[in-house]
């Protein structure tokens, strides 16, 4: 009898474990990764000769409800056409009964990894401004994602940002589209993709998203209530996270220190302001829009004052001089130049 070490029946589960791609244009590569619905595969498109992703259900006992989500999950994403949300190219079923769609292979890291090496606060405060651009824009489409953090935050290496897994969105508006397009639209699927699936409410009750990025009436499974809000919220909490491996120094404020690297000064109030607001408990009190929860941070990094941040009269001066800085110090070094001129030649 031969026996198989540990490692060759390893190999055995794993291959076991691999999906049949017979039937559609897709060629298995490797298994990168998984997810709360299905498993993730780097795949090559036959016809196209490109690299893409295929995301697979993977829980045979939990098929039906799973396809329709992952499904719903393709649909949504077919909607938002932008640059930093990973698109959707095609979807359907395997010989086996499971959904799958494919959709672009990113390439980059998770914001929560690549951060670590980020170390001036405006680069990251521009990545934060690229976030905002693409939930807006989704926001816009009347989708809420409801599970937004650093796991779901893709950089590529040319510094391209995409908001990834939309497997838990929430359609605030059927018609998602805005009136000035004009026209719906569709993801775009193969002939052996579902003819129609069914709309997926959550119960009240259901607690969706991630502990520490949640809004607190997402939490607490409001679910009929929640609005962009939620998104808002949890846009703060990512603001947070890119802050928080500041230490406060006593009297630093505004930008005098921002391309100090984050743990050599301090969190500038101003920025911990903005994340406060985006964060308030009363949803009431956030921010009314991403597009303004942005625009405070653009306004941070313009160096002017932001709506988070009531400030008094020594504030308004110290900013208007960090500002200013350049100018002020050539007007200054001129006028001591001159100074000193005037008493050389009193001699």
């Amino acid at each position: 009898m031969n026996w198989l070490s540990d490692e060759a029946i390893a190999r055995l589960q794993t291959a076991s474990a691999l999906p049949d791609l017979a039937g559609t244009r897709y060629r298995l590569i490797e298994r990168v990764g998984s997810g709360g619905m299905g498993t993730v595969y780097l795949a090559e498109d036959s016809v196209l000769g490109r690299r893409v992703a295929l995301k697979i259900i993977d829980l045979p006992e939990l098929r039906a409800d799973l396809s329709a989500r992952l499904l719903r999950e393709a649909q949504i994403l077919g909607r938002l056409e932008h640059p930093g949300i990973v698109p959707v190219h095609d979807a359907g079923t395997l010989a086996d009964g499971r959904v799958f769609y494919a959709m672009k292979f990113v390439e980059g890291e998770r914001l929560d990894i690549l951060a670590k090496r980020i170390e001036a606060l405006p680069d990251r405060l521009r990545i934060f401004q690229r976030i905002c651009e693409a939930v807006a824009f989704a926001h816009a489409r009347g989708i809420l994602h409801r599970d937004l953090k650093p796991e779901n935050i893709m950089v590529g290496p040319f510094g391209e940002v995409l908001v990834m897994d939309w497997g838990v969105a929430k359609i605030l508006r059927e018609d998602s589209t805005p009136q000035r397009d004009g026209a719906g639209l569709a993801v775009e699927s193969s002939q052996n993709a579902p003819a129609e699936t069914k709309s997926l409410k959550t119960a009240h009750g259901t607690v969706l998203g991630t502990a520490g990025y949640m809004a607190p009436e997402q939490a607490r499974g409001e679910v009929g209530g929640l609005d962009e809000r939620a998104d808002i919220y949890s846009l703060g909490a990512i603001l947070r996270f890119l802050l928080s491996d500041k230490k406060p120094a006593a009297g630093e404020e505004g930008l005098s220190n921002e391309n100090a690297p984050l743990g050599a000064g301090s969190t500038p109030k101003t920025v911990a302001a903005i994340s406060g607001k985006a964060m308030a408990e009363d949803r009431a009190n956030r921010y009314v829009s991403v597009s303004d929860l942005a625009s405070d941070i653009a306004r941070y990094l313009d160096g002017s004052p932001v709506a988070a941040y009531p400030e008094n009269i020594f504030q308004k001066a110290g900013r208007w001089a960090t500002r200013y800085r350049v100018a002020i110090g050539l007007v200054l070094a001129y006028l001591i130049v001159r100074a000193l001129l005037l008493l050389w030649l009193r001699r």
